[in-house]
């Protein structure tokens, strides 16, 4: 259903917010929102009569359908669930105010990582990541601005990016030793009373917490089963981030109280020191702190070592000049997972056509580029690109096969008859060939035509 039809469709159920309790149907949103409803213990509370509001839920509505996402238990998709929300809004509404709605269990989806491993997600349905965006969209504000300074992750204004800038500028200024800190899968082992507790202490709002609390025990399916949980959020409502930063700014302050240089995005985070010793006191004191918490460090990702030896910070590395400048790269590991992916789409078999190869080059390639624009590194970039230009041009010659039809093709594309006559003769070696006269017809403007993205 196109986003002008469903809209209508959200403003309807979205609408009986406003007239659940009695409200005249013509107040305008401005008097709804300048004009909190009483709270009372059998109304809910005053953070969850500002989540519910018809603007904050359409806000959070068109939120949730630009982030897309899969079904959950329920199997129902955003338009599916928009119109039954329609119906059946008003009780959910009354459940939330009342404190009596019980979320759906999340739905178990296993994502395979670069190292071979897996990371668990949770998909709640529809209707609870709206309600969830609804709450995160109130709560955020309250919450964000009280966060330290050196905290990045899933923050307003604030990207990946500037946590790598802020880590080139502390090893700048000399330290060079890194305390790299990585928890053990943080969002499976989060624990509730802990979190609930420290949650506390920054929002007096009875209505907030038990909801959040109802989401943290909602349980996971799986197979058909679902299972109860004692701990840990898992990765895929929107409101886990906000609790991560909440959960981990206690970690923060101790080290800002001690005068620590570090950067955390979500449960990375890297403390920058002068020496070794000096690291290994940190990594004492943050195996500590964590420990309070109830969580603990992965000992094979996590340790204290010299920054230019490997260590890699979000997709990043860094790496010194001759005079002495600090510089950004792409890591080892990102740059292996970008090659092979171009490998998979650019493989000489299938018989697709360079067009379509190029747009599903382009998609991945522009996302991987706005992601990695700090790398400072134009020469490696250059030669990246030349490597998918020289496949591309192989697997044609390889889907071409034959001499008479690899005469023909570049005949066609203008190319001269002896460069035709030559390339079609040594048409079996594909990758020679393709880095040589061809190069001539299949050149650095024909790809930009087609719209192939360059990464330098």
């Amino acid at each position: 259903m196109a986003m002008q039809l469903v809209l209508p469709q959200m403003a309807a159920w979205a609408e009986r917010t406003d007239t659940t309790h009695g409200e005249a149907e013509g107040h305008s949103l401005r008097e709804e929102t300048s004009r909190p409803r009483p709270v009372s213990e059998d109304t809910g509370s005053a953070l969850l009569q500002a989540a519910l509001t018809r603007e904050n839920l359409k806000r959070a509505f068109k939120r949730v359908r630009a982030n897309k996402g899969a079904a959950g238990v329920d199997g129902l998709d955003i338009d599916q669930t928009s119109k039954q929300l329609a119906l059946t809004w008003p009780a959910i509404r009354e459940q939330l105010l009342t404190g009596t709605y019980r979320p759906s269990p999340v739905r178990r989806v296993m994502i395979p990582k670069p190292d071979g491993s897996q990371r668990e997600l949770g998909i709640p349905t529809v209707t609870d990541r709206l309600i969830q965006q609804a709450l995160l969209q109130v709560l955020q504000p309250l919450l964000d601005p009280s966060f330290s300074e050196h905290s990045y992750g899933f923050r307003p204004g604030r990207r990946a990016q500037d946590a790598v800038l802020a880590a080139r500028a502390y090893v700048q200024s000399g330290r060079s030793t890194v305390v790299d800190v990585d928890l053990e899968k943080f969002f499976d082992r989060v624990n509730h009373d802990i979190l609930i507790d420290r949650l506390q202490k920054r929002i007096a709002d009875a209505g907030v917490i038990r909801l959040i609390r109802a989401y943290l025990n909602s349980g996971i399916m799986d197979d058909g089963l679902v299972s109860q949980r004692e701990q840990g959020t898992p990765q895929g409502g929107p409101l886990s981030p906000l609790l991560a930063n909440v959960l981990l700014d206690e970690v923060d302050k101790e080290l800002e109280r001690r005068g620590h240089c570090f950067v955390r995005y979500a449960d990375d985070c890297n403390v920058y020191v002068r020496s070794h010793r000096a690291g290994q006191r940190v990594m004492a004191l943050m195996k500590r702190l964590y420990r309070r918490l109830h969580l603990t460090l992965n000992d094979g990702k996590s340790a204290v070592a010299d920054v230019f030896a490997g260590r890699k910070f979000l997709g990043f590395s860094l790496w010194p000049t001759r005079t002495g400048e600090i510089r950004i790269r792409v890591a080892a590991q990102p740059m292996e997972t970008l090659k092979h992916r171009i490998r998979q789409i650019t493989r000489r078999n299938g018989g697709r056509s360079l067009l379509n190869v190029v747009l599903q080059l382009k998609q991945y390639l522009q996302g991987w580029k706005a992601y990695f624009s700090l790398a400072q590194t134009p020469s490696v970039m250059f030669k990246l690109d030349q490597w998918v230009r020289h496949r591309l041009r192989a697997m044609l010659l390889k889907q071409w096969r034959h001499g008479r039809a690899v005469y023909r093709e570049l005949a066609a594309l203008g190319a001269s008859r002896q460069i035709a006559l030559i390339t079609a003769a040594q048409v079996r070696h594909w990758w020679k060939t393709s880095n040589g006269l061809i190069h001539q017809v299949l050149t650095i403007e024909f790809f930009n035509r087609l719209g192939l993205p360059r990464l330098a």
